[in-house]
This record gives structure tokens, C-alpha cells and sequence, in this order.
């Protein structure tokens, strides 16, 4: 892979008001792409660092022969196969596979690199328009990385199944383009992958993003259309800010401390607790601009009403946890700004 080396990786420089934009949940597609490149580069040193640990000539610096080659002549393929959600929980794996004295299984590359993302994942693809912009999903119902979502995947899904969460997205994605255009924006720049789970005991809708699985989401079909349109939002979030943290660490290493979500009965680790606060800022967001409209959904004042008040409480927990670095610091006084009328009203991109 003699072009993808660290020296000719490009350095990344999130601009002030971006970095502040996807603090508020407000970067759009602008910083889908920023953030985008990044994970390219990360992808990239992650393919050269697993190549460069394993003998010459091998089945994988085939592959990366082959990708290379990809990259000079069907750039679009090769954003497609480098992108892939579980490239980067793959090399990753294989790093530390290494590091313990074993020989990882690479085979999944060499399917990805030849086959694409159908080889991988499945080739079933759902495809939604509303008012001209179009969300593509595949839908990931096989593969040997799903599990990364740390929940339990989903059997390959039947025509009946596929057909149902055709229809579902087809109605979330009206109501997200039509009432929450800022999120729709983002999420059809950044989400490529969905990943159906099986509901938790009971029913219960469960969902899902991984910080090394960027693109995907990961859920059992919701009630509704509406609540499928806030899944996508929440579950964006997630993956944006872990995008943005491969970039700009917000917070210091892990510590032993503790912390009290509003929305869950057990203690979280501060990095747990900063994604679960930003995710909420979206719910918060979403609730919010659906209790303003015309003919607000029953839930929606509500539904507003508790998260707007567990997300406020959770950003002064973070703002008081001095666990957080100046950028951290930033990004949740944005955060708090987005929660805060005076500061500008959420519900305008």
C-alpha cells in the first residue's frame, strides 16, 4: 500500500464554528465531511499498521494491492469499500490479535476488498426519498462484526421483514426531512449501514452505535415511524461524536469516578456518561420541534419536557466533573447553549 502511508495522510483541523455546530447537534453535512475524512485517515493507518505487522506477500497485502489500486482508479468504490462500518473494528481486532501471539483471520478483507460491502454485510439495500434528498441504508443482516453493537443481531432478514423496514423508513424519513431537515441532512451524509437486532426480552425496542463502526446503526423495529426517525437522530449522534473524539479528545484518560445518568439505573464512566448526554441533546432536540408543530404527536410535550430536564442536569454533571479537557469544557458549555432558550433556539438549523 505504498501511496496510504502516514506521511501522506493530510492533517485534520476542525474549524472553531464546526467544532461548536456538532456540539449543538448543528453541523450538518458540512461536518459529516470533515469528520468523514478523518476516519479515512484513521482507516488508512490502521490498513498500513496491520499490513506492515504481517509477512510480505500475503493474502492481505494482496488485498491492499488491489485497494490501492482502487483508490487511483474508481475513487467512489474505494470510499464505498474503506468506509465500510467494520473495517474498522476488523483491523483494529487483528492489531490486537497480533499483540496477543496469535495470527488473525483476514479473509473478511480480502471479501471486502474483491466483493464490496455486499460480500460482508448482505446485499439486501434500503432506499428512501423525500422532497429530493435520498437516504440509502444496506441492510446488514449478516456479517461477522455485527456483534460490535453489543447486542444481539438479527437472523437474515425474510421479504416480509426487509418490506416492513422499507415502510418504516419510508415514513421516518418524511417526518425527519420535513420537520427536522438539519438531521436528515446529516444523517443521509453519514449513515450507510443498518443493522437489524433482536428486541429485548419482553419487546422492547433496542438500539445501538459502536465507536469503532462508523456509518452503522444498530436496532430492533421500533413502534413507530416517528420513533424510527428518533432512533436515526440519537443513534447519528453517537457516531458523530465518536468520529469527533478520534479527532479532538475531550476528556483525560479513564479514572475510577462515577457518574449518575438521569435516564439509567446504574453508574457510567465519564466517556459512557459524555455520549449519552450528546445523544440526549438530540431526543431533547427532536421532542422539541415535534411539540411546535401543527399537529404536535401526543408524546411530543412530554417527551420534551423529561429529557430537556435529564440532558440539562447531566451537562452540569460533566461541567462538574473536572474530568473534562478545555476542548470538552467547550463542547459541553455548547451543549448547555443549545439547552438554553436565550442561547439560540434549537429548533432552527
Amino acid at each position: 500500500m505504498s501511496a496510504l502511508t502516514p506521511d501522506t495522510l493530510p492533517v485534520h483541523i476542525l474549524a472553531r464554528a464546526t467544532f461548536d455546530a456538532v456540539a449543538r447537534a448543528r453541523g450538518g453535512a458540512a461536518a459529516v465531511a470533515e469528520l468523514r475524512r478523518g476516519q479515512l485517515s484513521k482507516r488508512m493507518l490502521l490498513a498500513v499498521a496491520v499490513r506492515r505487522s504481517l509477512p510480505d506477500d500475503t493474502d492481505f497485502d494482496a488485498s491492499c494491492r488491489r485497494l490501492d489500486r482502487m483508490r487511483r482508479e474508481d475513487p467512489d468504490r474505494w470510499h464505498e469499500t474503506i468506509l465500510h462500518p467494520y473495517l474498522d473494528a476488523g483491523l483494529a481486532g487483528a492489531l490486537a490479535a497480533q499483540d496477543r501471539g496469535g495470527r488473525p483471520d483476514l479473509a473478511w478483507f480480502d471479501e471486502l476488498v474483491h466483493g464490496g460491502p455486499a460480500a460482508l454485510s448482505g446485499p439486501r439495500l434500503l432506499t428512501t426519498e423525500c422532497d429530493g434528498l435520498v437516504l440509502r441504508l444496506r441492510l446488514a443482516d449478516r456479517g461477522p462484526f455485527r456483534t460490535v453493537h453489543g447486542q444481539q443481531p438479527a437472523g437474515v432478514q425474510t421479504a416480509d421483514e426487509v418490506g416492513h423496514w422499507q415502510w418504516l423508513l419510508d415514513r421516518a424519513w418524511q417526518v425527519l426531512v420535513r420537520r427536522h431537515p438539519w438531521h436528515a441532512e446529516a444523517v443521509a451524509a453519514c449513515l450507510s449501514t443498518l443493522v437489524p437486532l433482536r428486541p429485548a426480552p419482553g419487546g422492547t425496542s433496542v438500539s445501538s452505535a459502536a465507536r469503532r463502526a462508523y456509518g452503522a446503526v444498530a436496532l430492533s423495529p421500533p413502534g413507530d415511524p416517528v420513533l424510527l426517525a428518533l432512533t436515526l437522530v440519537h443513534e447519528f449522534l453517537h457516531v458523530q461524536l465518536g468520529a469527533l473524539l478520534d479527532l479532538v479528545p475531550l476528556h483525560g484518560p479513564a479514572s475510577q469516578a462515577r457518574y449518575r445518568a438521569p435516564w439509567r439505573p446504574d453508574l457510567r464512566p465519564l466517556d459512557a456518561f459524555l455520549q449519552g448526554t450528546y445523544a440526549h441533546l438530540g431526543v431533547c432536540d427532536f421532542w422539541g420541534t415535534e411539540s411546535a408543530t401543527a399537529r404536535p404527536d401526543p408524546r411530543a410535550e412530554r417527551e420534551h419536557a423529561t429529557w430537556h430536564g435529564y440532558t440539562r442536569k447531566a451537562v452540569d454533571t460533566l461541567l462538574g466533573s473536572g474530568e473534562l479537557l478545555p476542548a470538552g469544557r467547550r463542547f459541553t458549555e455548547e451543549m448547555r447553549r443549545a439547552l438554553t432558550p436565550s442561547g439560540g433556539d434549537q429548533r432552527q438549523p
